[in-house]
């Protein structure tokens, strides 16, 4: 990216991403601000300033060209860049993952899952095979992978990171309910499942 774009923006344009998405399935050609921020109950305001920051313009009137607003979006956030990534604990939420193929639109290519139990290693889960942890240090080497998802129980997830960054990973997506002590130079994004869905649920 050229420009530093923070995490709330991030946010927003993959959700215009999805919202362009639909638009072409339905062979629309043209969006406007408004049409975006009325499906996301956001100000129009704020949408043309975060499109601004894509080198986008619009058309007087029409709008922004579907295709090309998808595509500058795509360019921006990176989507195109490929990003190999590992899955670490195939239970059911790392299944779960390895199963959702629409990673790979966004770059995200989910390469094999890892394990310490006997009874789920060597099994095929959408088409990648769950390995013995043992192995990953080997693997990360050989396959050059970026990401570790972390989905480990929770007893488990300071003891597995532990063993990433032994073997050399820098980058965790951490979908365990735990605040891992990690060194300065290693980034960890924190899925926070129960922290969303209180937000969602705190006023029902």
């Amino acid at each position: 990216m050229d420009k530093k774009i923070s995490d709330k923006v991030i946010g927003r344009l993959t959700l215009y991403h999805c919202i362009l998405s639909d638009f072409i399935k339905e062979n629309i050609e043209f969006i406007s601000s408004k049409q975006i921020a009325t499906r996301l109950n956001i100000d129009d305001s704020q949408v043309r300033k975060d499109i601004s920051l894509l080198n986008n313009s619009g058309k007087s009137r029409v709008g922004y060209i579907v295709k090309e607003l998808k595509a500058s979006i795509e360019k921006t956030l990176g989507f195109k860049k490929e990003k190999k990534a590992f899955i670490i604990g195939a239970g059911n939420l790392g299944s779960a993952l390895a199963k959702y193929d629409n990673f790979m639109n966004y770059g995200l290519n989910i390469l094999a899952l890892f394990d310490n139990d006997k009874n789920k290693i060597g099994k095929i889960v959408n088409g990648k095979k769950i390995l013995d942890i043992k192995e990953l240090a080997k693997l990360k080497q050989e396959l050059n992978a970026d990401i570790a998802i972390l989905t480990v129980p929770r007893e488990y997830a300071q003891k597995t990171a532990e063993y990433l960054l032994s073997a050399n990973i820098k980058y965790i997506w951490n979908f365990t309910p735990v605040v891992l002590e990690v060194p300065q130079d290693v980034q960890v994004w924190n899925e926070n499942l129960m922290g969303n869905l209180l937000q969602f649920t705190y006023n029902i």
